[in-house]
């Protein structure tokens, strides 16, 4: 078979990168359309999955004309590339998967969560053969759209495919015993982050003097903007493969982010996110909230005092642990659900029974 997979941000990256590598070891012959943007080459590299680039994307404030002149030009590369590779079926999300899949005349299947907007729902849905999302989405895609239980971070962070390496710890260059939060600021770049207000600049400040009173402080920057020099901070700079072994080991991460912030809370980091001036309802997060582990604020001093609260609080990381452990456990590893789809070219008759159970029309489960 051949699989074609649209990855156009590191979370798609990882998203894939466990199915990629299990359906080429099974002999399945996988391409990844991918844009420069952030660190996703890099990763794409580093986990020496066969790639080609269609364009790139910079970390800079959203605008219609701007992603307009982007897209057209790209969408030339993505027809070429589908209808040369002729794959069996691709995988993706929004414009871009919709449109190879129509060119090319393959199933699509998309991958999607609860994030804000109607664009990409809109423009995909028609040329989708299947649609796969959590069971906490509260959309309703149509006949085509079934569910799982759990998050599409589940690909790469359920416990069955996750193990950290204590070892970053040495390359952070940490004790074994040290406190370190992990602080990751949003570019806002994205379409739906348009007009969109995480943490301030001055905020940024004092939330980084007044965490490094109790722990080390590590920035990751999206949009590489922000000098530490005078701030007592040091910025992440190991390579971005490694985050989640580093988010593992994090008493704390304080984001106004949405993947990091549910990728260190499947892990038992406790997981803070700011809200801002984002005030989108977030399936996936009311249900980590429900299950105690990840919180959100609308008010810069509320994460800010619950921050400190939570390092001064020697029993939370155990806490935040167990209840991973009495939660996560039982979610759908969904690298098993992405390589079955695959095999079956987005065909979900064709699945196995057990595979099949795992899956809800999304039409019965509203």
């Amino acid at each position: 078979m051949r699989i074609l997979v649209l990855a156009n941000t590191p979370a798609h990256v990882h998203l894939y990168r466990h199915a990629v590598d299990r359906l080429e070891r099974a002999g399945h012959d996988v391409l990844v359309l991918t844009r420069e943007y952030a660190c996703t080459t890099d990763l794409l590299d580093y986990f020496d999955m066969p790639y080609r680039v269609y364009g790139d994307h910079e970390t800079e404030g959203y605008s219609r004309l701007g992603f307009a002149r982007e897209v057209g030009g790209q969408f030339l590369t993505i027809g070429t590339e589908a209808v040369r590779f002729d794959p069996d079926v691709i995988f993706g999300r929004g414009p871009y998967a919709a449109y190879a899949g129509t060119l090319s005349r393959t199933p699509v299947v998309l991958v999607l969560d609860d994030e804000p907007g109607d664009f990409n729902h809109t423009v995909s849905r028609p040329f989708a053969d299947c649609i796969l999302s959590p069971e906490v989405t509260r959309r309703d895609l149509g006949d085509a759209h079934y569910t799982f239980d759990g998050f599409k971070e589940c690909a790469y962070l359920h416990p069955e495919v996750f193990e950290a390496d204590s070892d970053v710890r040495e390359y952070l260059d940490v004790e074994p015993d040290e406190p370190y939060v992990l602080v990751r600021f949003n570019a806002l770049d994205a379409l739906h982050d348009a007009d969109l207000e995480g943490f301030r600049p001055e905020q940024r400040r004092d939330l980084i003097e007044r965490l490094s009173e109790d722990a080390t402080v590590f920035v990751s920057d999206e949009g590489g903007e922000m000098d530490l020099r005078d701030l007592p901070a040091r910025s992440y700079d190991l390579h971005p493969a490694l985050i989640h072994d580093a988010m593992a080991e994090a008493s704390l991460l304080v984001a106004d982010t949405g993947t990091m912030a549910t990728e260190a809370a499947l892990l038992g980091t406790p997981a803070f996110r700011y809200r801002g001036t984002d005030d989108h309802e977030y399936g996936e997060f009311r249900e980590l909230e429900r299950a105690g582990l990840a919180e959100q604020f609308d008010s810069y001093d509320a994460v800010r005092d619950r921050s400190l609260e939570i390092l001064a609080d020697d029993e939370a990381n155990a806490r935040w642990q167990e209840q991973r452990r009495e939660y996560v456990g039982d979610l759908v590893n969904l690298t098993d659900l992405l390589v079955d789809v695959a095999t079956s070219r987005g065909e979900l008759e064709r699945l196995e029974r057990s595979t099949k159970r795992v899956l809800q029309p999304r039409s019965r489960s509203m």
